[in-house]
């Protein structure tokens, strides 16, 4: 079948209401996502100064809503080299006293039709990793938050530079601000990731991924039943892991979604939130399903839905320096 006429996803609340396992319960959460091999990170992190120009953006050859291709001018910019760590949120919240979305009880009026009393919790998105005969799946779980991303019994111990999720949009754009920064929209993004380089349809060339030449932390194996962490993970992994490219940027490819501002207008789908285009894909992106760790590639997000697997990375304009 030809991928460009494929339906777009579902929302992740959607996902969720549709799974069989919603009660007003939360199910114990599967064991956290685990590292494979060791990764210590880019030996420098910071802003990467970007100059403007123009750039093809979207695809014509893949999914339907990264059509059509067009040109797009994007102006002088920096844009953080790494996503926005554990570190990096915990200093900002200890400088602040902020408190998450994923920390108060949801707003009622965002929630969807005949969402559970679980929903009514503070709590967020979890992707439950597979476990024995049980293939992964998505629970909307209470406690979940970016200091317990995976659930209640999780944690963040020994993950300071591990991106930092379970944050929603206004949890970004808070940390942007303090930084005296904001977010990338997506055409800055993408031309980011382009990196000057040609439109090929991954981030490094026209070549996918292989178990040999990983390029990203992103889904080996049959998703959701089991992730083979080929790449040297299973789950997230810490920032810088994989090969910067040409402009000094890590991971955007894989590893966690990344906010942007810009909101997706033609889901097709009924929502009560504001519905945000994120970008990179994740370590839940496999050949099988979502094969969305690609440049060109988005996907819909309800604006205030926190999840393991999005975080973001900040930017600010040329004449605006980033503390």
């Amino acid at each position: 079948m030809n991928e460009t006429f494929k339906t777009r996803p579902k929302l992740i609340s959607a996902a969720i209401l549709a799974g069989a396992g919603l009660s007003a319960c939360a199910p114990s959460p599967a064991p956290t996502p685990s590292e494979i091999r060791q990764c210590s990170g880019p030996a420098q992190t910071g802003m990467i100064e970007v100059a403007g120009g123009q750039f093809l953006m979207g695809s014509d050859t893949d999914y339907r809503e990264e059509a059509p291709q067009h040109r797009e001018t994007v102006a002088d910019f920096t844009i953080s080299s790494t996503e926005v760590t554990n570190a990096d949120f915990a200093a900002f919240v200890n400088a602040t006293g902020y408190v998450t979305t994923a920390e108060q009880s949801p707003d009622p009026v965002l929630l969807p039709p005949n969402s559970p009393e679980s929903f009514h919790q503070p709590g967020a998105a979890v992707f439950l990793a597979p476990e024995g005969s049980t293939a992964g799946n998505w629970r909307y779980i209470p406690g979940a938050n970016w200091r317990h991303p995976d659930g209640p019994a999780s944690d963040i111990d020994g993950k300071d530079n591990h991106p930092v999720v379970q944050v929603s949009l206004a949890d970004a754009n808070a940390y942007a601000a303090w930084k005296g920064a904001r977010l990338p929209s997506e055409a800055e993004w993408e031309y980011a990731a382009r990196a000057g380089r040609p439109p090929t349809r991954y981030e490094w060339g026209d070549t996918p991924p292989t178990p040999g030449d990983p390029k990203a932390n992103t889904w080996q194996g049959l998703f959701p039943v089991a992730d083979t962490g080929e790449d040297g993970f299973r789950g997230r992994a810490p920032v810088g892991c994989f090969e910067a490219n040409p402009l000094g940027l890590h991971d955007m490819t894989g590893n966690v979604w990344e906010w942007t501002t810009s909101t997706d207008d033609q889901t097709g789908q009924e929502a009560t939130d504001q519905i945000m285009v994120v970008k990179g894909g994740s370590y839940l992106c496999a050949a099988n399903f979502c094969r969305r760790y690609r440049p060109p590639a988005r996907q819909d997000q309800e604006a205030s839905l926190p999840t393991n697997h999005i975080g973001f990375r900040i930017a600010a304009d040329a004449v605006a320096a980033a503390q």
